[in-house]
């Protein structure tokens, strides 16, 4: 019958050297036919061969991996051991995408010796959540990455006007996008939209609707903005999955006339800022990549000198403060309707935000605004 040190000496040879040098020899030295205590409450027999296995399976997605053991205590015929696994993530890992990051997984086992000095049960576990919380911060970054690269990276320069855009991610990546690009005869596209859900799919559904609206656009110089979203939509529809939909603002700014022409895919709807007013601009449209077939009203406005046009996501009139209560659409409208010149909206309008939610607040969905502003005297 083996003394306890005898026991705390076997543990210590079989982490030391399976783990940390790959010797798996010594597997079959210390474990027989044992009884495994999973962490969700399930028992399992193993053997040996599950062990390697199981070992090879941490040590091929953690080449360089090390472990080290903290604490030991021993009483009769029972080891426990806490330590913790540092290594770099450089393979998958139970389904995990590899994240190229370092690693550290805390871990408990507990392994009971029989007379001949093999294990015959254990319990064991170990922070795979840890692992989960890196690979999802990685994905986050990487959709963060693809989103804001979709984003225009210079403002169109025309004379009498100005294009204002604010955009504002939250931890959570969503399917925000906008974009303004130029068209023959000096036009200008401008378009604002959302695509539905979070993280990587959400950015990859909104990179790619923008990437299609300016491709479509540009391709057929067209001058409906209907026809623009019809067309986008059919090719949506056909590539989008189908519990994924992407709402859509898209207007033609042609500056010399004042002239705007617009569309709406089911998108909030913007805001004319005139006299001290604000006013919806209303359009009909069901949300790109729903149905197929779908047509979508257009109107037209002409912008006087001083008049502004607000464009922006949901994230905005969604956020809630301390209370739950929603910012929403009626503070957004009077707050449009009171704003004066010499501030930016954009800048007013998050400085009344942050007022309402207070400190403490937790962003939970992307903002972007955008403001199309003729100057207050006419060219």
């Amino acid at each position: 019958m083996p003394t306890e040190e005898e026991n705390k000496a076997s543990f210590r040879r079989y982490l030391e050297e399976a783990w940390n040098q790959s010797n798996l020899e010594v597997v079959d030295e210390i474990f027989d036919r044992y009884v495994s205590h999973q962490p969700d409450g399930s028992v399992l027999e193993r053997g040996p061969e599950d062990v390697k296995r199981f070992v090879g399976e941490f040590r091929s997605a953690f080449p360089d991996l090390r472990l080290i053991i903290e604490e030991q205590l021993a009483e009769g015929d029972k080891v426990v051991s806490r330590g913790t696994i540092r290594g770099t993530h450089q393979g998958e890992f139970r389904g995990i995408a590899p994240t190229g990051e370092e690693m550290e997984i805390p871990g408990m086992a507990v392994f009971r010796f029989s007379e001949e000095g093999k294990v015959v049960e254990s319990w064991d576990s170990y922070d795979q959540l840890s692992l989960m919380r890196q690979s999802i911060e990685q994905e986050l970054m990487v959709a963060r990455s693809i989103q804001q690269a979709s984003l225009p990276k210079d403002i169109p320069l025309l004379d009498g006007w100005q294009i204002t855009p604010y955009y504002q991610p939250a931890r959570e990546v969503g399917g925000d996008f906008y974009d303004f690009f130029e068209l023959e005869d000096g036009r200008v596209g401008v378009a604002v939209g959302d695509a539905t859900g979070k993280g990587m799919p959400a950015a990859l559904a909104g990179s790619a609707t923008s990437s299609m609206l300016r491709a479509v656009a540009q391709a057929f110089d067209s001058s409906s903005p209907g026809e623009v979203l019809e067309r986008v939509n059919e090719t949506l529809v056909a590539r989008i999955p189908p519990n994924m939909f992407v709402t859509c603002f898209y207007a033609i700014l042609h500056p010399k006339s004042a002239s705007l022409s617009y569309a709406n895919a089911g998108h909030d709807l913007p805001y004319l800022h005139r006299n001290g007013e604000a006013e919806e601009l209303r359009a009909r449209g069901m949300p790109l990549g729903l149905m197929p077939g779908m047509g979508y009203e257009e109107k037209e406005i002409e912008l006087d000198a001083g008049d502004g046009i607000f464009f922006y996501s949901d994230g905005l009139v969604e956020a809630h403060d301390p209370q739950g209560e929603m910012f929403g659409f009626p503070r957004l409208r009077a707050l449009i309707a009171e704003h004066g010149e010499g501030r930016a909206l954009g800048d007013f309008l998050m400085e009344e935000l942050y007022s309402f939610v207070g400190e403490g607040w937790e962003q939970e969905d992307d903002i972007t605004l955008l403001t199309l502003e003729r100057s207050a005297t006419r060219s």
